[in-house]
């Protein structure tokens, strides 16, 4: 009844300059034409050089080349919550207490185009 599922998977990996080999990234998915943000890891020597911020905009710009409405994605009140909302996402859900104390946030993106 909905259409086309469109399942398409992608990763934007992080990788170590010695080595060669993966230390991070953003795994993705698309499903009936939106982006979900599954996980998004930056190593910790990595953080505070916008290398997160710049693995959700590269991300972005898969979906919007492939016409998708938006990204959407979850995440804790002790992990990053504000860090998405600097990026221009706004809470569409909240479940409290997930885990016990805390709360699972649910953020989204839609796309000027698709608004």
């Amino acid at each position: 009844m909905a259409g086309p599922y469109h399942y398409e998977p992608i990763a934007v990996l992080i990788k170590d300059p010695a080595t060669g080999h993966t230390t991070g990234g953003l795994w993705a998915r698309c499903n009936y034409d939106w982006l979900f943000i599954e996980l998004l890891f930056v190593p910790e020597h990595f953080r505070g050089q916008r290398i997160g911020a710049r693995l959700v905009r590269s991300a972005e710009q898969w979906a919007l080349g492939r016409a998708c409405v938006g990204v959407w994605l979850d995440t804790y009140a002790f992990q990053a919550p504000a860090f998405y909302q600097s990026l221009g996402y706004e809470i569409f859900g909240h479940l409290p207490n997930y885990p016990r104390g805390f709360g699972r946030y649910f953020l989204r993106k839609v796309f000027a185009a698709s608004a």
